[in-house]
């Protein structure tokens, strides 16, 4: 999938909340995906931090499990300090606040 200048936008701001909203098939769970993984393994932010709010059941069940494959990608070049709040992250994930509206 070619990522678009918007969704870089989307997954790459900081310091507010992003709203995405665009038609079916366009890439809306792939662009919060990567947003939340950027913000959890880049920008250190805790998993029960974020509200991920998405429109089917089958979406948040794919972005939790998506979230966490990258967060075991990461743990297995992580360095002890990262690795201790990676392995955080895997615990609060089942609780987190992903879901539909």
């Amino acid at each position: 999938m070619a990522v678009t200048e918007k969704q870089l936008q989307a997954i790459n701001s900081d310091g507010s909340n992003v709203l995405v909203s665009a038609s079916a098939g366009s890439g809306k769970t792939f662009v919060m995906i990567e947003r939340v993984k950027r913000l959890i393994l880049q920008n250190g932010i805790d998993i029960d931090k974020i509200l991920c709010v998405t429109f089917t059941v089958l979406a948040a069940k794919e972005m939790k499990q998506k979230l966490a494959d990258a967060i075991a990608d990461a743990l297995k070049t992580a360095n002890e300090e990262d690795s201790m709040r990676f392995e955080r992250q895997m615990e609060l994930l089942p609780t987190a606040s992903i879901s539909t509206m």
